[in-house]
C-alpha cells in the first residue's frame, strides 16, 4: 500500500497526546461523494502538561511516540497538525492575560456598553457605516492609559474600531499610539480578525485574541522546537474552531480562531474514529472530558452543528466560524470542595485544577480519586473502570471524608453526582441554545425541526471510568469509541486545512476591500458579484499558498450584492463576499483486525 504518514499533536491541560497514523495516498484529496480514504493509527502517546516548560512536554510525548513508532517513520511524516485546549482552559479558569481595550466608535450607542475587562481606553474619533471619517482620532489619552495599564499588568492591548472592517485608518493610529509608549506590548487590531460589521462582537474578537495571543505562541514555540529536535520537518498546521486547519504562521496572527481547538479536535476525531458509523442517522452528543475540562458538541446524520451566530466565549459572541460547543470546567483532575453544614454535605467539582488525581501523584483529592473509589466497591456488573494507582486515591479521599466527619463512599458519591449534574446541565443548555435557531451543520442546512440526542459518543482520557455512570444521568446510551483516549489527537492528525475571506466592493467610491489583507484595489463602476467573488477566492487560495498550503479547495459560502446610492446620489453597488476552504477529514481510521 502507497502510505504516508501524520502526526497529530493534541495539548490539553493535563496530558499532551500524539498519535502517528498511516494513510492512503490520496487522503485528503478524493472529490465530494467518494469513499473517504482509509488511516491505520501506528502508535500512540501520552505526556504531562508541564505548563511551566511546555517544550519539554511535547519533547517528551514525542520521544515516547517514537519508541513505538517504526524506526524511519519521523522522517516520511507529510503533515503536522495541532490541537490545543490551553487557550481555552486560560479563560474557564480566568488565568489568561489581562488586556487593554482601545474604542473608538462616534456617534452613537456609548462603547462602554460592550466593553470588557477592567482596562478601558474610550478614544474619541469616528467613522460612518461606509468608512467615511466623520469626526478624527483624538489618540493622546490612549498613552496615558497605556502606560497605566502596564503598571496593572496589562500585557497585551486590543484595539478596535466601529467601522474599522471598512476603514482601518483609526485602528492603525490607536495602534500606533500604543506602541509609540510601550514599542513591545503586542497589539490587536479587530479588523485584521473579521470584515464583518459587528462592533460588539469584533471587540469580543479582539480581546480574547490579545488574552491568549502569549500563550498561543509560546505553544507553537515549544512544539516547532521539539519537532525540529526529533527530525521531523513537515509543516505545521493549527487546528480551528470550525473543525479545519490553517498553517501555523496564519494561526500566530489570529490565536482567537484556535482558542476553541479542542473541542474541534474532539469532533473530528469522533468522525475519524467512527467513519460515520453509528453517526449518519439522529441526533448524537459528544463528550470529551479530560482532566481540566469537559467539552461537548452535538452531530445532527453525522455532520457536526455549526454555530452560526459565531464563537461564545464566557457568554460573549465573537466574530470566529465556529462549531457549536459548549466547555465547562469539568475534568478527571478538577478539584473537589467540600463543606458539610450539619448533616448537610455539600461538594462542588472544579473549575480549578492543581496537578492531576491523586491516582497519579497528585497531593490533592479529585474528581478521578472519588471515581476510583465509587469503581472499586461498585459490585455492579456494568460498572466502570479504575484508574492509576486506586489505593492512593482511597487514602487521598479516606483523609478528606475524615476532615467532614463522613463516609468516604458518600463524599465520592456527591462528588460524582455533582460532576454529572454539571455535564447534564451544560448539554441541555447546548441542545436549547441550537433549537433555538436554524440548526445547519458543516454538510449543509439540515431540514431539522428538533435536536433531541439519542446517544452519547464520550472519549478522553477518564471516559472509561464514568461512561456508565454518565449514561444513567444522561439517560441514553453512552458509547467509547476505540483509541478514545487520543481522539483529539486523532482529529488533529486527519482534519483538512481550512480558511475564510471576507472582501467588500462599493462601485460608489471605486473600491475592493479585503480587511484581513489590509488590501484596498480600484474598481470600475461596472464591477460585479461574479467578478467579487473570484477575486476574493483567488486571494484566499495565494495567501494559503504562501503559508504553503497548495491546490486548497476554495468556494464562496455568502455572496449579497445591494443596491445604495453614493455620495453624489448616483446609483451604486454594494458587495459582500465571503469564500472559505470547507472543514473536513482526510481519511477515517480503519477497525482494528485481529
Amino acid at each position: 500500500m502507497n502510505e504516508r504518514f501524520v502526526l497529530g499533536i493534541d495539548a490539553g491541560g493535563t496530558h499532551t497526546d500524539a498519535v502517528l497514523l498511516a494513510c492512503d495516498a490520496g487522503a485528503g484529496n478524493a472529490p465530494q461523494g467518494e469513499a473517504t480514504p482509509r488511516a491505520r493509527l501506528v502508535a500512540s502517546a501520552k505526556a504531562r502538561t508541564r505548563h511551566d516548560n511546555l517544550p519539554a512536554s511535547v519533547s517528551e510525548v514525542l520521544a515516547v511516540l517514537a519508541k513505538a513508532a517504526p524506526n524511519d517513520a519521523f522522517g516520511k511524516i507529510s503533515r503536522v497538525t495541532l490541537g490545543a485546549t490551553l487557550a481555552v482552559n486560560a479563560l474557564v479558569q480566568n488565568k489568561a492575560d489581562a488586556v487593554g481595550l482601545a474604542l473608538s466608535a462616534g456617534p452613537g450607542l456609548d462603547p462602554r456598553r460592550f466593553a470588557m475587562g477592567g482596562h478601558v481606553c474610550i478614544v474619541p474619533g469616528g467613522l460612518d457605516h461606509r468608512g467615511v471619517e466623520v469626526s478624527p482620532l483624538r489618540p493622546e489619552a490612549l498613552g496615558e492609559a497605556v502606560s497605566a495599564w502596564r503598571k496593572q499588568g496589562v500585557v497585551a492591548v486590543a484595539c478596535v474600531g466601529k467601522f474599522s472592517p471598512r476603514n482601518a485608518a483609526h485602528e492603525l493610529a490607536m495602534a500606533e499610539a500604543v506602541r509609540a509608549v510601550s514599542p513591545d506590548m503586542p497589539v490587536t487590531m479587530g479588523h485584521r480578525l473579521s470584515g464583518r460589521l459587528n462592533f460588539p462582537r469584533r471587540m469580543a474578537t479582539a480581546y480574547f485574541n490579545a488574552a491568549v495571543e502569549r500563550l498561543h505562541n509560546e505553544f507553537l514555540d515549544a512544539v516547532e522546537a521539539a519537532l525540529a529536535t526529533a527530525g521531523v520537518k513537515a509543516a505545521v498546521r493549527l487546528l480551528k474552531a470550525d473543525g479545519g486547519a490553517v498553517p501555523a504562521a496564519l494561526s500566530r496572527r489570529e490565536p482567537v480562531q484556535s482558542i476553541l481547538s479542542g473541542p474541534a479536535a474532539s469532533v473530528m476525531g469522533v468522525l475519524a474514529l467512527c467513519g460515520g458509523k453509528g453517526l449518519r442517522q439522529g441526533c448524537s452528543l459528544l463528550l470529551d472530558m479530560g482532566g481540566t475540562t469537559t467539552d461537548m458538541a452535538l452531530f445532527i446524520n453525522g455532520s457536526p452543528v455549526v454555530d452560526r451566530d459565531g464563537m461564545l466565549l464566557q457568554g460573549r459572541r465573537t466574530l470566529v466560524r465556529s462549531l457549536a460547543s459548549v466547555s465547562i470546567g469539568v475534568g478527571g483532575d478538577s478539584q473537589l470542595t467540600a463543606v458539610k453544614k450539619g448533616d448537610q454535605l455539600s461538594v462542588r467539582v472544579g473549575p480549578l485544577r492543581e496537578g492531576p488525581a491523586m491516582a497519579f501523584g497528585g497531593t490533592r483529592p479529585t474528581l478521578l480519586d472519588a471515581l476510583n473509589v465509587l469503581n472499586s466497591v461498585d459490585p455492579k456488573a456494568d460498572a466502570d473502570a479504575v484508574a492509576g494507582d486506586v489505593a492512593a486515591s482511597v487514602a487521598g479521599m479516606s483523609m478528606l471524608a475524615a476532615s467532614l466527619g463522613v463516609a468516604v463512599a458518600n463524599l465520592a458519591r456527591e462528588a460524582a453526582n455533582n460532576a454529572l449534574t454539571q455535564v447534564d446541565a451544560a448539554a441541555r443548555a447546548l441542545v436549547d441554545e441550537i433549537n433555538a435557531r436554524p440548526i445547519y451543520t458543516l454538510a449543509a442546512l439540515k431540514a431539522v425541526r428538533e435536536a433531541r440526542p439519542e446517544r452519547a459518543l464520550l472519549v478522553g482520557g477518564p471516559a472509561g471510568c464514568v461512561a456508565h455512570r454518565m449514561a444513567r444521568a444522561l439517560g441514553i446510551p453512552v458509547e467509547t469509541p476505540p483509541h478514545a483516549d487520543v481522539a483529539n489527537a486523532v482529529g488533529a492528525a486527519l482534519t483538512l486545512p481550512t480558511d475564510a475571506l471576507e472582501a467588500y466592493a462599493d462601485t460608489g467610491r471605486g473600491l475592493l476591500h479585503v480587511p484581513a489583507l489590509e488590501l484596498n484595489e480600484r474598481i470600475g463602476k461596472g464591477y460585479g458579484l461574479e467578478q467579487a467573488r473570484e477575486r476574493a477566492c483567488n486571494l484566499l487560495k495565494e495567501r494559503l499558498a504562501a503559508a504553503g498550503e497548495q491546490d486548497a479547495r476554495v468556494e464562496a459560502t455568502e455572496a449579497d450584492m445591494f443596491a445604495t446610492l453614493d455620495d453624489a446620489g448616483f446609483g451604486s453597488k454594494d458587495i459582500r463576499v465571503t469564500c472559505q476552504v470547507v472543514p473536513g477529514i482526510a481519511a477515517v481510521v480503519a477497525e482494528d483486525r485481529p
